[in-house]
C-alpha cells in the first residue's frame, strides 16, 4: 500500500518496529520505532519522558516526509 500512495505522489513514512519487513514490503522512508507491543512510546517511562519520545518519533517522520530520497532509506538518529 506504502507504494501505491507514493506512486500517487504523496510522500509516506513507514514507522515500524521490524526494518527488514518494511524493506521487503518496499517502503521508501521508514522510521523505526520503539517495540512491537508499544511502536510509539514505553509505558515504562515518565509520563513527560514518554512524550518526549513520541514527540522524537513524529518529528522524525515529518523530517523523513520533508526529504526527498532516490530508494529506501531508514531514517535512524
Amino acid at each position: 500500500m506504502v507504494k501505491e500512495i507514493e506512486r500517487a505522489g504523496l510522500p509516506v513514512v513507514h514507522m515500524c518496529t521490524v526494518v527488514p519487513i518494511s524493506l521487503t514490503v518496499g517502503a521508501n522512508r521508514i522510521v523505526p520505532t520503539v517495540a512491537i507491543p508499544h511502536p510509539l512510546g514505553n509505558p515504562s517511562l515518565s509520563h513527560e519522558d514518554e512524550f518526549n519520545l513520541r514527540k522524537k518519533l513524529v518529528l522524525k517522520a515529518i523530517k523523513a516526509l520533508q526529504t526527498k530520497v532516490d530508494g529506501q532509506t531508514v531514517f535512524e538518529n
